[in-house]
């Protein structure tokens, strides 16, 4: 079983940036690709971005040139810097890992991420 728990949410004016981290523990040697979703009220959860141990990071075209995704060779942290922030950016970002051999995700608890002036 894998366990995450997110931090670096909260509340940013638009232009600005913050940065989510998201600490795995458990069977961390099980996970291959970490991730971030997000979560806008009414709306579904959508990928943000990915990187896994075989291939570069993956983002959403409405993120792309703004955040960047990064994780440790160890595959137990990843974080998501986010720039030139925009009141759409606004939802809950979720933490994401997949593992082997089973391919099956699990999720941490969400961070709260408002962009507002």
């Amino acid at each position: 079983q894998v366990q995450l728990v997110e931090s670096g949410g909260g509340l940013v004016q638009p232009g600005g940036s913050l940065r989510l981290s998201c600490v795995a523990s458990g069977d961390v040697s099980s996970i291959y690709a970490m991730s971030w979703y997000r979560q806008a009220p009414g709306e579904e959860r959508e990928l943000v971005a990915s990187i896994s141990s075989t291939t570069g990071p993956y983002f959403s075209d409405s993120v792309k040139g703004r955040f960047t995704i990064s994780r440790d060779d160890d595959k137990n942290t990843v974080s998501l810097q986010m720039n030139s922030l925009i009141p759409e950016d606004t939802a809950v970002y979720y933490c994401n890992a997949r593992v082997q051999p089973s391919h099956m995700s699990y999720w941490g608890q969400g961070t709260l991420v408002t962009v507002s002036s």
